[in-house]
């Protein structure tokens, strides 16, 4: 009898895993279709948005560039001055350093692991499973007071402290209109290592015939958290090179150049 009820039961894991891996691939596909459709999202080339961001209530300006070739910076208006981070140019990833003012490159670890994040423009579940990337669906649960669809994302393994890790997330997906309304990381460096991290998407806009969400909240799960508002998405972009060279390398230029 035992060996019966094991048969039966992994009968019928056998059968709800598909399903469970077939509904995750519903779930995108919807999620895709709705938002402007697959092909129209693989042929974008790059993003550039102007975006506010409240900070302990004062805001402060943002130009974000993501190009489909890896390359991307983060502009900050703070103070009459532009603060660089995350500036990417393909090989070397650089940031303005808030006490010096002055432009810093990161540490081998930490370029790696920016290097692999930059598979997922224009989305992390675009040819997810060309990426090598697994995902699966935990189930419902409600997010933001919405009903939603709860995705585990595994992605490539990371290098934290010289040790490698699994890079997981969790993506909520609204069960009505099938788009993502959150997602939330466990934060694996830094004062708040070990704490969750959490956004959360909203306001989808069109943008010549893609759905973008253009209001966000950073932050920790159940803590504080930083509201940005997107004024404008232009995609496709004239992007000049030079906003992604380190500012040493843009001077030796110019010098070779005289």
């Amino acid at each position: 009898m035992k060996t019966v009820k094991l048969f039966l039961a992994m009968l019928a894991m056998a059968f709800i895993l598909p399903a469970q891996a077939q509904s995750v691939d519903e779930i995108l596909e919807n999620y895709f279709e709705n938002t402007g459709g697959m092909d129209a999202w693989k042929s974008l080339e790059g993003i550039k948005i102007s975006a506010i961001v409240n900070q302990q209530g004062m805001e402060i300006p943002l130009e974000i560039i993501q190009l489909k070739d890896g390359r991307q910076a983060t502009t900050i208006s703070f103070q009459g001055q532009e603060i660089k981070q995350g500036v990417y140019d393909g090989e070397v990833l650089w940031s303005t350093n808030f006490m010096t003012m002055k432009a810093e490159k990161s540490d081998a670890e930490a370029t790696a692991n920016f290097k692999l994040n930059t598979n997922d423009f224009p989305d992390s579940f675009v040819d997810y499973k060309d990426k090598g990337y697994t995902a699966e669906l935990i189930g419902t649960e409600e997010f933001d007071g919405a009903e939603a669809f709860k995705i585990k994302l595994i992605k490539e393994p990371v290098t934290v402290d010289g040790n490698q890790e699994d890079d997981v997330s969790y993506y909520f997906f609204d069960t009505e209109n099938f788009v993502p309304i959150g997602m939330q990381a466990e934060i694996r460096s830094g004062q708040a290592k070990g704490m969750t991290s959490e956004v959360k998407f909203s306001d989808y806009q069109e943008v010549e015939g893609l759905y973008f969400a253009f209001s966000m909240t950073q932050g920790i799960k159940d803590g504080q958290s930083s509201p940005i508002t997107f004024s404008s998405i232009e995609v496709n972009p004239e992007i000049d090179d030079s906003l992604f060279a380190f500012p040493e390398e843009v001077a030796t230029e110019e010098e070779n150049k005289n």
